[in-house]
């Protein structure tokens, strides 16, 4: 499968999707189906479980970023995944041969799995944060904060 090409919000659409992310909110907890009106006539109905996608999508548009739609089953290049993680790919190649990424090899190739990349990035920002919470009590115990 490949990747799709990354979609940027006009800056009008800005303004558009921090009101519809607002609407789609107020639904959060609602259980009815979800409809979506095309000017003013088609209706379709979207699964509930794309809605999380959908408001995920909108709230990147509404601060101005654009968004890459990807399937967790997708296999990347390695040059894909150090792009996705904005490392070189030198780097990302010390990251595979560490096992800190799963990968898979194609021939001589490596294929990063998108959801293995996902969850080293998740994993990441969790040691990130403990490791910034952990500045912040050292600052404040020694009295500096």
């Amino acid at each position: 499968m490949s990747i799709a090409e990354p979609v940027s919000p006009e800056p009008s659409d800005e303004q558009v999707a921090q009101a519809a992310l607002r609407a789609l909110s107020d639904l959060a907890d609602d259980a009815a189906p979800v409809r979506l009106r095309i000017g003013d006539g088609a209706e379709v109905v979207i699964p509930r479980s794309a809605l999380t996608g959908l408001t995920q999508i909108l709230a990147t548009f509404a601060h101005g970023e654009g968004v890459t739609v990807l399937p967790t089953q997708a296999e990347l290049t390695t040059q894909q995944a150090a792009d996705a993680l904005r490392v070189s790919r030198p780097y990302l190649i010390r990251l595979l041969d560490a096992g800190e990424i799963d990968y898979r090899t194609v021939g001589t190739h490596r294929r990063v799995r998108a959801s293995s990349l996902i969850a080293y990035m998740r994993a990441d920002a969790n040691r990130r944060r403990a490791a910034a919470d952990a500045l912040s009590a050292e600052t404040y115990d020694l009295g500096l904060a």
